[in-house]
């Protein structure tokens, strides 16, 4: 490792706490703007470029988590709103990213979407469990626009496909949609050519929240067999974008689930989902249970998380009080045989 090199590593991994990291991004006042792109792209040396992003966007103050890899970039993060003309005319000029288009947030939470940078060197952009040699990864289907999305959702002939995971289909999604109840991307690319079967010979439209896994999608199932096969360009957060634009209809009920410490923006006015712990309330906001062995995502209204104190449920609020040796024994125990999804699960409903 060259000393250059090391020094920038040095100073984006500063041994200090995450309380602490969280606690300087919050006092700096600085607005910021949450923006995120993908591309799929040839880079030869993706270690090489995960260096050139850190250099630059270490001194501009950015955070977020961005993944590398061989095929591309998949970028999510904010900027310092004073520095974002900067940024932009840095990845333009990068010959991987000129043109790159941005997916704007439709709304900034009440604190920073993200606390740290994160760039990591993976094999994949995107989890999907494919083996990229056995079809062409590049054969994708055309985009739609939102004018268009809106016309698939009413032609009898089309079938429209969430191609994003349950737990965030729960909370929002378009009119008519087919949502798969699955937890992860590639436990959905197996299952859908599956639940397509039956609409062969229909257009298929698919969606997701900023666009990057119906590129993979929309060629897998083309690779299957699937002829008709397009996607909404810029995924939810983009049509979200062009309706207010041009003053179209929206047809997504809901909110959009997103990776990031907002986990959620509002795109329809609807609150379609309910509390997981008393099943009654409608509540589309998401807490991390209390109980840092559990730390489960899970919707919950305000009365019952204030009855519940944070926590998921009466064990875990009980599990937090026993001393800590007994907690650590029985989290390394838990999380070696026991730790399942990310997420609450919840049945789906028909709305």
């Amino acid at each position: 490792m060259s000393t250059v090199t090391r020094s920038i590593e040095n100073k984006n991994t500063e041994n200090i706490s995450r309380e602490e990291k969280r606690r300087r991004v919050l006092a700096d006042s600085r607005p910021r703007t949450t923006v995120s792109f993908y591309r799929y792209v040839k880079i030869p040396d993706p270690a090489a470029f995960r260096l050139r992003l850190l250099s630059c966007w270490s001194r501009l103050g950015c955070l977020g988590r961005i993944y590398v890899a061989g095929e591309g970039i998949n970028a999510q993060m904010n900027v310092p709103t004073e520095n974002w003309e900067e940024f932009d005319n840095w990845v333009q000029a990068q010959t991987e990213l000129k043109g790159v288009p941005y997916k704007i947030a439709v709304e900034e939470g009440s604190a920073p979407s993200f606390y740290k940078l994160t760039i990591k060197v993976r094999p994949k952009i995107v989890a999907d469990g494919l083996d990229d040699t056995t079809f062409d990864p590049s054969a994708t289907g055309e985009y739609l626009n939102a004018k268009e999305m809106n016309e698939y959702i009413d032609d009898p002939n089309a079938v429209v496909i969430d191609m994003r995971n349950a737990y965030e289909s729960e909370i929002g999604h378009f009119e008519k949609a087919i949502r798969p109840d699955v937890d992860t991307f590639r436990e959905e690319l197996q299952l859908v050519p599956k639940l397509l079967a039956a609409h062969k010979d229909k257009k298929i439209a698919l969606y997701c929240t900023g666009g990057i896994r119906c590129e993979k999608a929309s060629a897998w199932l083309k690779h299957q067999g699937y002829k008709n096969v397009k996607h909404l360009k810029g995924g939810v957060i983009d049509y979200k974008h062009q309706v207010e634009r041009q003053g179209l209809p929206n047809r997504f009920r809901g909110k959009n689930f997103v990776f990031d410490e907002r986990l959620g923006e509002r795109i329809g006015d609807e609150v379609i989902s309910h509390c997981h712990l008393c099943q009654k309330n409608k509540s589309d906001v998401h807490h991390h249970c209390q109980n840092q062995v559990c730390h489960i995502l899970f919707l919950g209204c305000e009365a019952c998380v204030s009855k519940y104190d944070g926590y998921c449920s009466q064990r875990c609020r009980l599990f937090d009080k026993l001393p800590l040796a007994t907690k650590k024994f029985y989290a390394r125990y838990y999380n070696q045989y026991f730790r399942g999804s990310q997420f609450k699960k919840a049945r789906l409903n028909k709305s």
